[in-house]
């Protein structure tokens, strides 16, 4: 047995080393493609997840998977895991640096178990170069990979994300690049190595600001909910409490359609306005009288207008507003799972529709060990006498 054989990635077994968050998510989007996904803790240093925020992390991210303990710091423990690789496709980790080389697990090592493994390995910088060792988190990858330096309001100081952006687009570059090598390894019976960055997947998102600078030598600074390019553009207050609506204008066309709505049509004709240059030009003056206008509105009303007249608007949401969303409510984006600690609750799926691919995860996060008959039984072949004994010693912990 390996995964759900209903979906496309039914036939895949990945190992999973990962913890905290950009390796558990990535795994959970192969977990939502059918790959059977076998954790490997240690009750001595179970995933971080389990004991942050309520353990609510850990239910997000680890849908869909098993799990089994073993100490990886005895030599039995590791040739258990190297002999669970060999019967693996993948393996996934986001130790700091150091960490699989000291155990013997990294890729040169885990070639000799079996040849064609892939496997993928996440970090703050990556693995090669001066500060491969570096501890680093997603504040740091936001930091050191530019993106903070564009974030915040105008002459303010770098500000890092509301959310762990490092973390989250790295599990989809590293899910991304997982199927490319499993592509490949399926054309070529080869393996491969992913040495994934995290702060190089941020920094690939900027890529304008930094040709703007090997080309033009201007260094970009926070603007706010500005855009170098079109205005208006940002995030207008409403009506109510805490309520906002964003608008973005991309041309003339939209501009007629957002001062026809505001009854300013005169506007279209006045120089400071007229074109896209002058409405960049004039933000301050603009912004404070379109917020003339939205502070009458609610932000849903806002928006019906809005998108009546062709112009791209839409309110801020909060996530509580996200729960109870029609749009997101007829899409079917929040599923229900029942968890034993927790009871039920509401997660997100992953975010994509396939026509014929079921987009749901059953199983609920599991407990540490809950697998271990099943990974050192049914996958290894050991009798229930040695997996006792396993126990017993410490081994299997």
């Amino acid at each position: 047995m390996k995964g759900d054989l209903k979906k496309p990635l039914g036939d895949i077994r990945i190992a999973d080393f990962t913890w905290w968050q950009s390796g558990p998510q990535a795994t959970q989007y192969l977990a939502s493609m059918g790959a059977e996904i076998i954790k490997i803790e240690s009750k001595k240093r179970p995933d971080a997840l389990r004991r942050l925020g309520d353990g609510i992390p850990f239910l997000a991210l680890n849908r869909g998977k098993m799990s089994c303990t073993l100490d990886l710091t005895r030599s039995r423990a590791r040739a258990l895991v190297k002999k669970l690789i060999g019967a693996s496709d993948a393996v996934v980790e986001n130790f700091g640096g150091g960490v699989m080389e000291r155990l013997g697990l990294d890729y040169n090592n885990l070639k000799k178990v079996k040849p064609n493994i892939v496997m993928l390995s996440i970090s703050g910088l990556g693995r090669t170069g001066p500060e491969k060792n570096n501890i680093a988190y997603a504040q740091n990858a936001h930091a050191y990979s530019g993106l903070s330096s564009l974030t915040g309001y105008v002459n303010g100081p770098p500000v890092s994300a509301g959310a762990f952006w490092g973390d989250q687009t790295a599990a989809l570059a590293g899910a991304f690049s997982l199927l490319t090598a499993l592509h490949y390894l399926k054309k070529t019976g080869r393996g491969q190595y992913i040495d994934l960055s995290m702060s190089e997947v941020l920094s690939s998102m900027i890529p304008e600001d930094i040709m703007d600078y090997t080309i033009n030598t201007r260094v970009q600074r926070p603007k706010g909910n500005r855009n170098n390019a079109i205005a208006p553009h940002g995030c207008f207050r409403c009506r109510g409490k805490d309520e906002w609506v964003a608008i973005a204008v991309s041309n003339d066309e939209e501009w007629k359609g957002l001062c026809k709505v505001m009854n300013k049509m005169e506007w279209t004709r006045e120089k400071r306005f007229s074109d896209n240059e002058s409405r960049l030009r004039n933000q301050d003056e603009l912004e404070s009288l379109i917020n003339k206008w939205t502070i009458k509105h609610g932000a849903g009303e806002a928006m019906e207008i809005l998108q009546k007249a062709g112009v791209a608007s839409g309110p801020s949401l909060k996530t509580d507003e996200l729960a109870s969303d029609p749009q997101l409510g007829e899409r079917k984006f929040f599923l229900e799972g029942d968890q034993k600690e927790k009871g039920v609750h509401q997660s997100t799926r992953m975010p994509w529709i396939c026509s014929s691919i079921p987009n749901t995860i059953s199983q609920p996060p599991p407990q540490p060990g809950e697998h271990n008959d099943y990974v050192f039984g049914d996958i290894l072949g050991l009798e229930q006498k040695e997996i006792k004994q396993l126990i017993k010693e410490g081994i299997i912990y």
